[in-house]
């Protein structure tokens, strides 16, 4: 049991680091191409690294309901939350999107307590207050410039993003109890590549010609193909662990971002990241340490 759960915080911790790799990546080329049209790509090119393995693998039978119901998360998962996600990256650094998207086990833990599923301690709201300090010390620098508008856009945007996938990580639980773990993410990332063919088509993405570099069509590839071997590795940690011990691991993308960030894309790496980034992650290791499974 122990074992499995170990392995459940690898994958978990693995998924951090692909969500900073694929902000980065996503910074890169989010201008050469529309928000949605992008997460379509995106997800389109995971469904296809998804399918060998699936049709390997023994068939399932989803209740109607139950089908419907992970069909609807999967829209939400992937497409409503990275159409917003990538549309703030339009306005604010990786660095700074990873660092605000961080707070997603925070929400998933409040989302928890407020279900019922776990307990909302004093070192919990602790947690979460340190978090909040350090994603405002990070932010604070580049809220304070005379683009403020467009980066208090950004920071909506992915706020609103982080709410979708904790509100998804609460409640796949149950689906993910009765049924396997790569056909519920297959049928959730094909439920959203329907949902985004409406706007990316409205960006002309089968209409005009998509003309991108060599390496802006590398990104994209990236991308959808971390994308579906991370989101994999994400179902199958919140099958066997408790949401907030998944979701914790988030905490490694703003490292990843700001690394990729500076190497990649010639970012600064200031002061204030630096001191956000530690405050982020003080906070989240002390708002789900000593975390116990539910029964």
């Amino acid at each position: 049991m122990r074992r499995r759960e170990a392995l459940a915080l690898m994958a978990a911790a693995a998924t951090g680091v692909q969500v900073g790799a694929a902000m980065v990546a996503t910074r890169f080329v989010v201008q050469e191409i529309g928000p949605a049209s992008l997460a379509f790509l995106r997800y389109a090119i995971a469904v296809l690294c998804l399918v060998p393995p699936l049709l390997m693998s023994a068939r399932v039978r989803f209740a109607v309901r139950d089908l419907l119901v992970v069909m609807g998360l999967g829209i939400v998962q992937f497409g409503i939350l990275i159409a917003l996600l990538n549309l703030g990256l339009r306005f604010i650094p990786p660095t700074r999107a990873a660092l605000l998207f961080s707070t997603f086990p925070l929400m998933t833990m409040i989302i928890a307590a407020v279900s019922g599923r776990e307990n909302l301690s004093g070192t919990k709201v602790a947690g979460v207050v340190l978090t909040i300090i350090g994603v405002g010390v990070a932010l604070g620098e580049g809220l304070a410039v005379q683009s403020a508008t467009g980066e208090w856009l950004g920071v909506l945007l992915v706020l609103s993003a982080a709410l979708c996938g904790a509100l998804c990580s609460v409640l796949y639980r149950p689906y993910l109890a009765r049924y396997p773990t790569l056909p519920v993410g297959a049928w959730a990332m094909l439920a959203s590549v329907v949902f985004l063919a409406g706007p990316a088509g409205v960006e002309g993405l089968f209409t005009q010609e998509l003309r991108l570099a060599s390496s802006a069509w590398g990104a994209v590839l990236f991308i959808g193909v971390s994308s579906g071997v991370g989101y994999v590795l994400w179902l199958w940690a919140l099958k066997h662990t408790t949401p907030t011990r998944v979701t914790v691991f988030l905490s490694l993308s703003p490292i990843t971002a700001a690394l990729l960030g500076v190497w990649l894309l010639g970012e600064p790496l200031t002061p204030g990241v630096l001191l956000g980034l530690a405050g982020v992650a003080a906070g989240l290791w002390l708002a789900t340490r000593h975390q116990r499974s539910p029964r």
